[in-house]
């Protein structure tokens, strides 16, 4: 063979070796290589569940990114999004969609308005969501194990994950929020923090279950500070001296923050409890009010000026539009990148993304690892 061709070849070979080597993150140790992702959550992590279930995501949502709605209450992408960029996965397909999705690599159970307990804004509570996986595994493993007629695999089965593949994916929640929210606008203060160890206690149940069907790796969020949302914010401030330096309402903050204590210890149970699993707290919330105290500092507009929709005065939901005397209300702003807020209770994809690159590298979980390392047993790494 020639010289050169032979060179050239040689060197197609050592490229094509080393683009199936394994990723070697930041800390040294071989990536986790995660097959699949599946979440747990609300609309904080909603890839178009909602949409397709009970009410369809209008424009201008998904703008900034997508070009059009894509079935998240975002102008782009939440963190979940980013997250699976981030193991370069796709992007979730929702459950509860039946269209164009693909199922290989994950599917996002969450939806919007879901709450851990029954009883909340949405029907699809954590219960439900985790019977819809236990569905979801055990009709996968059927119809990956099955045939046609004339002996081939099922052309579906391209769009399904491995039943393999379940004992190695990522788990993750976003959920709690609503279970506040929810028991702030029926109940009193002191009625919502006694309802939180029966909340969690929900959440470990569910964990027990996913845990009996084979799953191993678990990344859970906190909840984030709902007294910074804007919407809470314009109901809050009317009380003398509920709101920090920040602009926040501080009653809410703390019932969040004694949520997040009380999880903390949940999650460090069941590491207890569920020796073959491992467990990352991530601090999502100390990441969101450090964005929301420093905003302007980023480059953001006040963090309690929102993009879409309006609740001064008059409530116009992102996506609708009114004229009252004359003006128009429900206008989105000119430029969603200067804010955090999208729409007075969800966040912005550039906020999204600013929260995202500070809780995947692991510098706000507990222990400390990046996402791409939480495959790895802190007793055992």
């Amino acid at each position: 063979m020639d010289p050169l061709k032979l060179f050239c070849l040689l060197g197609f070979l050592v490229l094509g070796l080393l683009g199936q080597l394994p990723e070697v993150t930041s800390g040294g140790r071989v990536g986790c290589n995660f097959p699949a992702i599946y979440n747990f959550g609300d609309s904080n992590s909603d890839t178009g569940a909602i949409s397709a279930a009970l009410s369809e995501v209008l424009p201008p949502n998904g703008e900034s990114y997508f070009g059009h709605p894509f079935g998240r209450y975002c102008d782009g992408r939440l963190v979940v999004d980013f997250i699976a960029e981030k193991l370069k996965l796709p992007y979730l397909s929702p459950y509860l969609d039946s269209l164009g999705t693909n199922f290989k690599h994950g599917a996002n159970f969450a939806t919007g308005g879901s709450s851990i307990r029954p009883g909340g804004y949405s029907p699809f509570h954590l219960g439900i969501q985790i019977f819809q996986f236990l569905r979801f595994k055990s009709s996968t493993t059927a119809l990956y194990n099955q045939l046609t007629p004339n002996g081939k695999a099922p052309s579906s089965k391209s769009r399904l994950p491995a039943p393999k593949d379940f004992s190695k994916a990522l788990y993750t929640f976003d959920i709690g929020q609503n279970d506040l929210s929810y028991g702030f606008q029926h109940t009193t203060e002191e009625q919502v923090v006694a309802s939180i160890p029966d909340i969690l206690s929900q959440l470990s149940q569910a964990i027990y279950q996913l845990y009996k069907e084979g799953a191993r790796v678990f990344w859970i969020h906190n909840t984030g500070p709902i007294g910074c949302l804007p919407y809470n914010v314009i109901f809050y401030r009317s009380k003398p001296g509920n709101l920090d330096e920040s602009g926040c309402a501080k009653p809410q903050n703390a019932v969040a923050q004694e949520f997040n204590r009380q999880l903390k210890n949940i999650v460090l149970k069941l590491r207890t409890e569920l020796p073959l699993a491992v467990f990352t707290y991530v601090d999502v919330y100390s990441a969101k009010y450090a964005l929301i105290s420093h905003a302007k500092d980023l480059g953001f507009v006040d963090p309690m000026e929102f993009c879409c929709g309006t609740y001064y005065g008059y409530h116009i939901d992102c996506g609708k539009k009114a004229i009252v005397n004359g003006t128009v209300y429900g206008n989105p702003c000119k430029n969603p990148l200067k804010h955090i807020s999208w729409d007075g209770i969800h966040y912005s994809q550039a906020a999204n993304m600013w929260i995202a690159s500070h809780i995947l590298n692991g510098s706000l979980s507990d222990p400390p690892v990046s996402i791409g390392e939480a495959c790895y047993h802190p007793n055992k790494a």
